[in-house]
């Protein structure tokens, strides 16, 4: 058949979207109703309604108590986070006739449920019933979760705790994006009280304690891209758990330093490629360093390209066609931070999203932290900060040396042999690729010796005894290599694929000190900084005040004095 004329052709393909629209609108959509649940008991939880083709739906709490959080975030069709994350209560979801997927995940510690559902044109709906179960319980050994970096409304963060299963979250209220503004001229959740939100909720479980979650609603991000109004980007810091709103601007950051030390607060270090992060680490004293960043995903690795210029080129970095890629974005983050600790900078990791800005859900991303004393925002936070703590996007970690937990300094040791006892568990058969390294100041060491064992279906144990000869810092980390995004109870044997993802987690380090004998650093670690500085005090003359500019003078003279003491 001949159309005619391209507008002809063109009235032709417009008729037949609007007689395909008349036809899905004559059809009667249908209300399907659903509960998540643990043990039988409804539980919070994330949920994505996948229907043809690729749609996402959004369910919402049936009961007038719940609530129901819509996140839906698109970057690219394969970066794209469209779930709703809903309260402990059933559920409805008006869809028109078809068939659907209904995936469940709630934070890192359970089974994902994945179902198929079909709505039928005729007949009653479906009830659709999603049970999720626990593969691993880290709060009943003392490790409780949280995230650091949160761009989440504050009213919809108690839904979230609860369906990401986190224990602490710290949602950044005030968020300046320029040179000297003022957080309190930029409050994005208003001026928020400062005092702790806390959540008790019943543990579906039988004979067990009540979850508490806690939420601190004062916490501010300096993220600076413009100077005086003109595009000049400096980097990001996050201030965590001050207890006023902070009235200073940046630049210069010593006085805001003071001000926030006078908060009893805490600095948070964004991505580690940033513009300013190498001045702001010895300026500042950043107390943490996220080891997993807002950049780190559920959904396909996207910024391949961003800050590529100030890529190391003696680092090994993993590159392809298009950049660096995600594990060569985890690498580089794990290169910085072991370069900052082999420099004397001792700062814990922590784990946050970014969640609200990026298509990632809240706590992908996350931070454990042990608290022997019992679990209380006022444990978890001195225990954070103390680096009794590991990062986890999915496998999960427990880690002594000596019987001490990270964050441990050894002190007049020099020669003993340590004993590394770690016990590793991760969702996947023992057929699943996944590498557990002991990391000495910022190498895999070769002399750890695996003895493994059978700990649960899912995880093993190990232990490695070696001598420690010198000012050493020692970390464990772990790789798992995933198939699939979600993985579930029956697909956790599948075999890695081409597209295979990356999961880690990584310990603090463990501290051994003898007398004044730091560690050495790399001499191609130290000499990065200082191009860094170099590069910056050019690129910010003129542009800052000289004062402003003096802080990065400061830290460059700072890595100049460390590299002297640096080795090969």
């Amino acid at each position: 058949m001949q159309y005619g004329s391209p507008v002809k052709r063109v009235l032709f393909v417009l008729l037949g979207l609007i007689l395909s629209a008349s036809n899905l609108s004559a059809a009667e959509l249908r209300r399907v109703t659903g509960v998540i649940q643990e043990s039988g008991q409804p539980v919070a939880a994330r949920l994505y309604i996948e229907g043809p083709p690729g749609t996402f739906h959004f369910a919402r709490s049936s009961a007038p108590e719940g609530t129901a959080v819509v996140y839906d975030v698109k970057r690219t069709e394969m970066c794209r986070e469209q779930h709703v994350t809903l309260s402990a209560h059933p559920f409805t979801v008006d869809l028109l006739p078809g068939e659907y997927t209904f995936t469940v995940e709630r934070g890192h510690e359970y089974f994902a449920t994945k179902q198929q559902v079909v709505v039928p044109a005729t007949g009653e709906p479906p009830v659709v019933e999603l049970p999720i179960t626990r593969w691993i319980d880290m709060a009943a050994r003392g490790w409780y979760s949280g995230d650091t970096h949160l761009h989440r409304k504050l009213e919809d963060v108690p839904n979230l705790v609860a369906a990401e299963d986190l224990h602490v979250a710290l949602p950044l209220t005030y968020w300046v994006r320029g040179a000297y503004e003022r957080p309190t001229e930029f409050p994005v959740n208003g001026h928020p009280e400062p005092k702790l939100i806390t959540i008790e909720e019943p543990n579906p479980l039988p004979d067990r304690a009540t979850t508490k979650r806690c939420i601190w609603p004062v916490n501010t991000e300096y993220e600076l891209f413009s100077v005086n109004g003109k595009s000049h980007t400096q980097g990001a810091v996050l201030v965590l758990n001050h207890k006023t709103p902070l009235r200073l601007g940046a630049p210069p950051v010593g006085p805001l330093t003071q001000s926030i030390r006078e908060e009893g607060a805490i600095l948070d270090l964004d991505k580690h490629t940033w513009n300013w992060t190498p001045m702001i680490v010895p300026v500042m004293g950043a107390d943490l360093f996220e080891l997993a960043n807002n950049h780190v995903w559920r959904t396909e690795f996207l910024n391949k390209k961003w800050t590529y210029d100030v890529l190391p080129r003696d680092w090994n970095i993993e590159t392809d066609a298009q950049g660096y890629t995600e594990r060569g974005w985890i690498d580089w983050g794990f290169k910085t931070y072991y370069a900052y600790l082999n420099c004397g900078f001792r700062m814990r990791p922590t784990g946050g999203t970014g969640s609200g800005y990026h298509p990632v859900p809240a706590g992908f991303g996350r931070v454990y932290v042990q608290c022997p004393d019992g679990f209380s925002y006022e444990n978890w936070m001195k225990g954070l900060n103390a680096g009794h703590s590991f990062v986890s996007t999915g496998p999960m970690l427990d880690v002594t040396i000596n019987g001490k937990p990270p964050g441990t300094v050894f002190k007049e040791t020099l020669g003993e042999m340590v004993d590394v006892t770690v016990r590793y568990e991760y969702i996947g058969a023992t057929s699943r690729k996944f590498d557990v390294e002991i990391v000495v100041n910022g190498e895999v060491t070769a002399s750890a010796k695996w003895g493994q064992s059978r700990s649960t279906d899912q995880g093993k144990s190990g232990a490695s005894i070696f001598p420690v000869n010198r000012s050493s810092w020692v970390a464990v980390r772990c790789f798992e290599y995933r198939g699939e995004e979600s993985v579930t109870r029956e697909g956790r044997d599948a075999e890695p694929t081409n597209k295979s993802r990356v999961r880690y987690a990584h310990t603090a380090p463990f501290y051994f000190d003898f007398g004044d004998q730091p560690v050495r650093p790399k001499e191609r670690e130290v000499n990065y900084f200082i191009q860094r500085m170099e590069s910056e005090i050019e690129r910010n003359t003129g542009v800052l005040s000289d004062d402003e500019v003096g802080e990065y003078r400061k830290a460059l003279e700072i890595y100049k004095q460390i590299v002297q003491r640096a080795g090969q």
